[in-house]
């Protein structure tokens, strides 16, 4: 078993070695639509981030994340007054970052579906892998806060969401994917994606850059996308398509 992926149940916590928290994004992205971050505020970021993927929301202190971050406990509280108004304040930043990335990447793969959906969830995985303990704190520590900032900070995730769910519908309207469930394949295809965060280690036998090209084949081959996918044959050689398929074409 390759080294990045052993242990996956065990390592949702992350020891501090391992911990890569580059806030400011070091992928190309649309400078426009990155959320810049001060030096100091920056610091207190990924001091935070790196606490968080450690020890979790309720095993993180302030008092770490302030020396960490090589700050008073007092000046922490002047960037935010409590330990849920910093995670906010992260995961505002690391969802619209990575929306930013991916819409981007998106935006410049031109008309079709194919093209679009495999540059969207490289760019995906691609902010996933540059980021992963920001990836991680963002899948696990939202449970963390209330009604009202979890709403708030869902809808860049969201916008994602309908972004690839309409360039997987456009593509199964226009025929270039088969697949009959463009809200499922959607779903299927973010849950992969975003947990690159639970396993990927930079030391593994895999580069960020060929784990995010997979995943973008991978998600090809979920939403059938005609130019590389085949359905199964049986024993005499007949195609053998889903029989929900085969009834929605008749």
């Amino acid at each position: 078993m390759p080294a990045h992926i052993g242990g996956l149940s065990a390592r949702l916590r992350l020891p501090i070695d391992s911990i890569r928290v580059p806030v400011s994004i070091s992928i190309p992205m649309n400078d426009r639509s990155l959320q810049r971050l001060s030096p100091a505020r920056e610091s207190l970021f990924e001091a935070a981030i790196s606490s968080f993927a450690e020890f979790g929301f309720s095993g993180a202190s302030m008092r770490t994340i302030a020396q960490r971050a090589g700050m008073a406990l007092s000046n922490l509280y002047n960037y935010a007054p409590s330990k849920q108004d910093l995670l906010v304040q992260i995961l505002k930043t690391a969802n619209y970052n990575h929306l930013a990335h991916t819409e981007w990447a998106v935006a410049g793969a031109g008309d079709n579906p194919s093209d679009q959906l495999k540059a969207g969830v490289r760019a995906y995985v691609e902010y996933v892998v540059t980021h992963p303990a920001e990836a991680l704190v963002a899948q696990t520590e939202l449970r963390y806060l209330d009604v009202d900032h979890r709403k708030r900070l869902v809808v860049a995730r969201d916008r994602i969401d309908e972004m690839l769910q309409g360039i997987i519908t456009r593509g199964r309207e226009s025929g270039v994917f088969l697949t009959p469930f463009p809200r499922e394949a959607t779903r299927a295809i973010l849950t992969m994606s975003a947990g690159v965060a639970q396993w990927y280690r930079s030391e593994g036998t895999l580069t960020g850059d060929e784990v995010a090209e997979r995943y973008a084949l991978l998600a090809l081959v979920m939403v059938q996308d005609v130019a590389s996918w085949s359905p199964p044959e049986t024993a005499a050689g007949e195609s053998r398509l889903d029989p929900a398929y085969e009834t929605k074409q008749s």
